[in-house]
């Protein structure tokens, strides 16, 4: 039996396309939800947006620290594990739900797949690094995204068998794509050229300095911006003195944040991206959207669109970034045809090979 483990929105949408291929497989598994970022309600009508069955397990965690949500995953999971007996966990990404479920995985003698493994930002105050080598180390399942991703997990010698699968975004947004321009056409922007904003990573937006250099970024973008505002990002403005001069740009319009399928019409529609998400690097790679983004961060795990002239990591000065932006509009360099993700069928992939382990 295989047990499928997933926590926050990013890991529903890149293990959907797996779970409704195991799903059509007839394959036995459970799907379990943590509970790491949403409660189950928030969490109930996106899992139901994107066409997955309801969740076998839901956790509603009551602890505040990453010590003590990881340590009640670990509690509930091992319940789940005790009685089901999955033979192996599929976890996706590197958040401490991923972490909770590879330990409460071996604990039970079951083995861990990790999807999504082998990136590397090399940059050690992202807790997100430090949890995606510990999966990659238990795991004996690899299924790395590119060939990039693989080389990483053999210069480093793990243990388990690596398999280069192509990126599950790429296959959901497959899926999702028309859905979400059905939904994003109903949004009303007002703007007809725009570049799309998101900015909330802990080491940025707890920064005051660097998010001074951020509002100083939106005062002065040569194009109109559009900012469906993280509720962290609002609260740090707040408290750093910042929400008045971001409320008074003209040529910024302010959101609330938006479902996955909105943002991804809205996406389509934009001219370019800045943004310090990781999944967003991937998601504009993507045949039917393929745009520049702009990296508000000094790192990142995803050379492959680096690469490919898809992503230009600019950090958060101001200069770097409004020149950049400012030569990309003018410039608007072609971009390949293919994403360096892979070909949409990383799902059929990756269940091959659990059907074979399960």
């Amino acid at each position: 039996m295989i047990a499928v483990v997933v926590g926050t929105r990013p890991e529903i949408i890149k293990m959907a396309p797996v779970v409704l291929k195991l799903e059509e497989e007839g394959l036995d598994y459970t799907f379990i939800h943590t509970g790491q970022h949403y409660d189950y309600e928030m969490s109930k009508i996106f899992i139901e947006e994107l066409g997955l069955p309801e969740p076998h397990y839901s956790f509603q965690l009551k602890g505040e620290t990453p010590g003590e949500q990881i340590g009640e995953m670990i509690i509930q999971l091992d319940k789940v594990a005790q009685k089901r007996k999955p033979k192996v966990v599929a976890v996706q990404g590197d958040t401490n739900s991923m972490v909770a479920a590879a330990i409460a995985a071996l604990k039970v003698g079951a083995d861990v797949a990790h999807v999504e493994a082998g990136l590397r930002s090399y940059d050690w105050r992202m807790p997100e690094e430090h949890n995606r080598r510990m999966i990659d180390h238990v795991s004996k399942y690899l299924f790395a995204p590119t060939e990039e991703a693989k080389r990483n997990l053999e210069e480093e010698h793990v243990y388990g068998e690596i398999f280069v699968t192509g990126n599950t975004i790429i296959d959901a947004l497959d899926r999702y794509l028309p859905l979400a321009e059905e939904k994003a056409s109903q949004i009303e922007v007002p703007f007809d050229e725009f570049a799309i904003v998101t900015f909330h990573r802990a080491e940025n937006v707890d920064n005051p300095f660097t998010l001074r250099d951020f509002v100083t970024i939106l005062e002065r973008s040569p194009i109109p911006l559009v900012y469906p505002i993280h509720p962290r990002t609002e609260r740090r403005l707040k408290e750093f003195g910042l929400w008045e001069r971001v409320k008074n740009i003209k040529h910024l319009y302010l959101m609330k944040p938006l479902g996955y399928l909105e943002f991804l019409g809205l996406l389509k529609r934009a001219k370019i991206v800045l943004s310090d998400s990781g999944g967003l690097q991937e998601e504009v790679t993507h045949p039917k959207i393929r745009k520049h983004i702009l990296v508000l961060r000094t790192s990142t795990e995803r050379p492959e669109a680096v690469k490919a002239g898809f992503a230009h990591v600019v950090g958060t000065n101001p200069v770097v970034v409004l020149a950049t932006l400012e030569r990309l509009l003018e410039e608007n360099p072609p971009l390949p045809e293919r994403s360096p993700f892979g070909d949409g069928r990383a799902a059929e992939r990756i269940v091959k090979v659990l059907k074979e382990a399960s």
